[in-house]
């Protein structure tokens, strides 16, 4: 019988390890770099050369897993179970950077810049979003001039998921000053002259994932770091923004899984109140039932989804309804975990509290709440047939 959460043994198989990392690898060291507000920076380059984790979705040819989105989203699921905010730094790498490169990049490209990014030699992100350019993605005015054999970029980006910490980034740049849709992308080294980390947010949660500003002044990309065609960078771009899209809702249903968890053993075993376990009281019933209940629904929607991105195709309506449902489901089912545990769930001490604040991030990463439902009615505006 076909499992939509598990479609091949291959994707069994994926879930278990990384189940199995994620418990025993990743957990131990949450509280401490939350804490310390850094990255483990080392776990991460281990999940390429150790564990073997980059490139799920590039082909087994090209030194990847050659498997699916399906595969993508069991990896941000499990590992956001444990700690959603390391687990942003990997999507960064590799959604962000590795998926998008490999599947928008030429060959000579993939041949440089791919290796040293599936074994962890060089971390990665991308370049997107600006200080005044955020959802208005066409608005930015970061700009890339071409200069003989060489492009001369000048702006700056903000939000930037592994600033500090990357070597190589996809970077977003104006090429034609006359059309928002001129927009192009370079593969940018952090060594170069002309690059540099600007301010490092310190952040209401994700905490562990380092979010930072970037510079360029006079930054010189050879013209071999165009990605794709000048100009040509939005239609990768959206394709891209899906895949990212999905794996942010899966980190969602990851926090809530933890959440419900969480609560579930409170109520049941751990705590009483008037001689009766709290699972008993129909207030505390209600909130568990209506988590579990929209945790179930939006991971069928994630997982369905996923079933229907590809690097080479659009599924915009789907994907943005998935985001939508999953991170919102994600917010809700923290809050109630949180009023079940009453007062220790508002401290430190217990999970919960983390968990709400990583889940706030997901529903303004990577698109709004608010440019998905306006994506969400323009695309079935679009699908409607003329009466």
């Amino acid at each position: 019988m076909f499992d939509l959460f598990n479609p091949t043994d291959d994707h069994q198989s994926l879930r278990e390890l990384v189940h199995d990392l994620a418990r025993g690898v990743l957990e131990p060291q949450v509280k401490e770099f939350e804490e310390k507000e850094t990255l483990n920076e080392p776990l991460l380059r281990r999940m390429g050369s150790e564990y073997s984790l980059f490139g799920i979705t590039i082909p087994a040819e090209a030194g990847g897993h050659g498997l699916d989105a399906t595969a993508s989203v069991i990896v941000h699921e499990e590992l956001s179970y444990s700690d959603a905010a390391f687990t942003l730094s990997y999507l960064a790498h590799e959604v962000l950077f590795v998926n998008n490169l490999y599947h928008s990049a030429n060959a000579e490209q993939r041949k440089k810049y791919i290796p040293p990014v599936l074994d962890g030699t060089a971390l990665a992100g991308m370049a997107m979003s600006e200080p005044g350019a955020g959802t208005d993605v066409l608005g930015m005015t970061t700009t890339a001039e071409k200069k003989g054999d060489r492009y001369v970029l000048n702006g700056a980006k903000q939000w930037i998921t592994n600033g500090n910490v990357g070597r190589y980034f996809i970077v977003y740049a104006r090429t034609d000053k006359n059309n928002r849709q001129g927009l192009s992308s370079f593969i940018v080294d952090a060594t170069t002259k002309g690059f540099s980390v600007g301010k490092k947010e310190i952040k209401m949660g994700i905490r562990q994932s380092p979010t930072c500003q970037l510079i360029f002044e006079d930054l010189e990309v050879p013209a071999e770091n165009l990605i794709g065609a000048e100009h040509g960078a939005l239609r990768h771009m959206m394709r891209n923004l899906e895949i990212e899209r999905l794996t942010l809702a899966a980190m969602s249903l990851g926090i809530a899984r933890r959440a419900l968890d969480e609560m579930v053993r409170y109520a049941s075993v751990d705590r009483s109140a008037f001689g009766k376990k709290l699972a008993d009281f129909g207030q505390i019933q209600q909130m568990i039932a209506e988590s579990y209940a929209r945790y179930r629904a939006s991971r069928a929607l994630v997982y369905e989804t996923a079933l229907k991105v590809n690097p080479t195709s659009r599924e915009s309506l789907s994907a943005a309804a998935a985001k939508l449902s999953a991170t919102q489901m994600a917010e809700y089912v923290a809050r109630c975990a949180i009023q079940v545990f009453g007062g220790y769930g508002y401290t430190r001490e217990y999970p919960v509290e983390k968990l709400l604040r990583d889940a706030i991030l997901l529903s303004i990463g990577g698109g709004t709440n608010e440019a998905m439902q306006k994506n969400i009615m323009k695309d079935l505006r679009d699908t409607m047939s003329p009466t």
